[in-house]
Formats: C-alpha cells, sequence, structure tokens
C-alpha cells in the first residue's frame, strides 16, 4: 500500500511539472505563483520618468482641454529624429545592442510615416540622446517632452539591461521609441476596464528585478490615463505599447485573470494609429507662404498645414497665426534636402496665437509646419508672413 501510495505520488509530481511546463509555454501561470514568486517570475519593464503635468487655466473647455491633451506630445509631422548614442561609460554599449536599438527605428520607419530618424554622431545634433547605463531599466520621455530636457549630457532615453539576452528583442527598443513618437502606456488606457488587484501589482513590480516603489508602480501601471490622451475608446491589449502581465495582477475582465500576453511587434491599431498621426507627406505639393497674404487653415483638430517659404529680401520676418484657435507652428530650414530646425512656438490653451519673429535669409527655403489642437467655431484660423 505504502509502495502504491509513493508510486501514486511520483506520477502526480510529473503530472503536475508537465502542466507548469506546458502552462509556460503559453504564459500561463497559478496566481500564487506568479505573484508570490515574482521574484523568479516578473520581467523587467518600462518605465516613464514623471514630468510634471501641464496645467490649463480654469477658462479652457473640456472639449479643448481633451483636444490639446491628445495632440500635445505629438511631434509636426515631417519632424526628422536624430538620435545619438553615449559613447562614455557607463552610458555606451557594444555595436550588437546598438544594431538591435537601430533595427526598432527600421521598424517604425518601414510602416511608412512622415516621421524619419537619422542617427548622428554629433551630440548637439540629436534630439534622441540613448544610454545603456545598466540597472537604470528602460525608459523614455514622452514625445515632445525630450526637447525640454536640458543639457546635451543628458539621456533622454535609457536600456538598462541586456537586449541581447531579453526574449522580447526588438520588442524592447520599438516600445520605447513608440513613447518618444508620444504615445503612452496602452494598459493605461481609461477606456480599458481594468480592474487591477493593486497589492499583488505593487508587490510584483516592488520586486526583483523592477524594485520599483510604490510611486513608480502606480504612474506606470496603475494610474488611468486622462480621456483626452487617448484617441476614440478603443483598447488594444495587443499594442507594442502594452506591458505583458502574468495571472494574479488583475481582476477584470475576467478572460484577462490569467494574464494579459501581447502578441509582440506592431499590432494593426499601433500602425493605424501612427499613420494618423504621421501620414506620408510629399513635400512637392506645399503651398508657398508669401508675404502679406493670409492663408486660410482649414484644419480638422489634429491635422496640418505645410508651406513653403522663399523669402524675397534678407530681413527680420513675423509669422504668426490669427484666430481662436490652438496650434503649434515650426520652423525648419532646407539645407539641401534635410529640414533643420530653426525655431517653433506652441499656443495651446493659452489666449495668445502662435507666433515665430525670425530673421530670414534671401536665396534659403524653409519649410512651415502647423498642427491645429482646436478651434472655435466662430470663425477660421489663418497664417500670414510680414
Amino acid at each position: 500500500m505504502t509502495e502504491m501510495l509513493q508510486i501514486g505520488s511520483f506520477q502526480l509530481q510529473r503530472l503536475i511539472e508537465r502542466i507548469e511546463r506546458l502552462e509556460s509555454k503559453i504564459g500561463v501561470t497559478d496566481s500564487s505563483v506568479s505573484v508570490k514568486n515574482g521574484a523568479k517570475q516578473a520581467q523587467q519593464y518600462c518605465k516613464l520618468p514623471q514630468v510634471p503635468p501641464r496645467t490649463f487655466d480654469p477658462s479652457v473647455s473640456l472639449d479643448r482641454l481633451r483636444l490639446i491633451q491628445l495632440i500635445a506630445k505629438k511631434w509636426v509631422n515631417g519632424t526628422k529624429l536624430r538620435y545619438y548614442f553615449f559613447e562614455n561609460d557607463p552610458l555606451r554599449a557594444g555595436n550588437d545592442q546598438k544594431d538591435i536599438v537601430r533595427q526598432g527605428f527600421e521598424i517604425w520607419k518601414n510602416v511608412g510615416i512622415g516621421i524619419k530618424f537619422e542617427e548622428v554622431r554629433d551630440i548637439s545634433e540629436a534630439e534622441i540622446r540613448i544610454g545603456f547605463r545598466q540597472g537604470d531599466g528602460a525608459w523614455s520621455y514622452l514625445g515632445r517632452d525630450v526637447i525640454d530636457i536640458p543639457g546635451q549630457g543628458e539621456q533622454t532615453m535609457n536600456f538598462g539591461w541586456d537586449l541581447r539576452s531579453d526574449p522580447r528583442g526588438v520588442d524592447v527598443p520599438v516600445h520605447e521609441i513608440g513613447h518618444t513618437l508620444g504615445f503612452p502606456h496602452e494598459h493605461q488606457n481609461p477606456f480599458a476596464g481594468i480592474e487591477w488587484n493593486e497589492e499583488a501589482v505593487y508587490e510584483y513590480f516592488g520586486g526583483p528585478p523592477n524594485n520599483w516603489p510604490r510611486e513608480t508602480t502606480y504612474f506606470n501601471v496603475l494610474r488611468k490615463l486622462a480621456t483626452g490622451e487617448v484617441q476614440g475608446s478603443q483598447w488594444d491589449p495587443n499594442s507594442i505599447m502594452h506591458y505583458g502581465f502574468p495571472a494574479g495582477l488583475i481582476n477584470q475582465p475576467q478572460q484577462y485573470r490569467q494574464g494579459i500576453n501581447p502578441a509582440g511587434g506592431l499590432s494593426e491599431h499601433d500602425i493605424q494609429q501612427v499613420r494618423l498621426f504621421y501620414p506620408p507627406l510629399e513635400e512637392s505639393s506645399y503651398p508657398e507662404l508669401k508675404p502679406f497674404r493670409s492663408e486660410v487653415l482649414s484644419l480638422a483638430p489634429a491635422e496640418q498645414k505645410n508651406y513653403i517659404i522663399n523669402p524675397p529680401a534678407t530681413r527680420k520676418y513675423t509669422i504668426q497665426t490669427f484666430g481662436e484657435s490652438d496650434t503649434v507652428m515650426v520652423l525648419f530650414e532646407d539645407q539641401n534636402g534635410d529640414l533643420k530646425y530653426v525655431d517653433g512656438d506652441d499656443d495651446s490653451g493659452t489666449d495668445h496665437n502662435s507666433q515665430i519673429v525670425i530673421r530670414l535669409y534671401q536665396g534659403r527655403r524653409y519649410v512651415l509646419r502647423i498642427r491645429l489642437f482646436f478651434k472655435s467655431a466662430a470663425g477660421e484660423t489663418s497664417v500670414m508672413l510680414w
């Protein structure tokens, strides 16, 4: 009898081990294991830097505020984002890791968008400054926040573990570059309807290898985005911007109690969203903005108008929008087909109009890009150069 029990116990143990192996292959784990033993099960996650939120005058309407929140972090379409890899310790990495990041930029580029990417060797030319400080996690500033980071020696993106050994591979840099393009974490979408097991979440992310304090976990996981920060009401659990979660962290929806495992790579929704904000551009079709001629901006929210400026004389010019609207306006100089940032202004949430006062040179070619956040129904919005 004792021998039969031992055999039965052995067979039961073998069965349990077999089930666990199968579950690990499909990403399912028992909640008591995945949370209690989080140090063994947890993967490393992206943590967004916390930037003080913008404040707005109480007179800014809810609809206007939502549109500003949706678009504020996005670049004007047609921007070339230049990236630089630090070469000094402890921020440097070998080409094998840098190549994985380069592949991430290629994946976004191959979607066919109006944003361009270029690796540069001069840090002063770079908007994106990439380091590999180990133990600091993976992170990127969100969209246009990168231009507010002071000092050329400060990172705007980091990869804090060896990308070569991460089974997610190139998805890690694709996720961080998505943040640089202005896209937040998808699991924080207010329309997701996720009901968290909050203490289990704090315990999971508070353990190794992340070791996050509660405020970091709240900011990157539990905090719901404002409705204005997301487009429409669609939640995409397969988004490249979505964390994968083990069992035991989500109470509802019921089908995700055993965890969420994004499919990997860019989802169809990711591709739709990036093309919405950054559609391909044909520069040859831009109209010319001539001095003292008002151009009407017949735009819907998030749409953009682009103009060529060929100054008839070298002098100081003013470029300004008119009307009750929120816009971001950016001026580039065309240097042999390469657009270099010159100046810009963002009037969103204020009672003034975007304005650039700048010295322009005869014989040089400039490109002006204007993106609309919001406009009053009371009248048209226009732009003028004088």
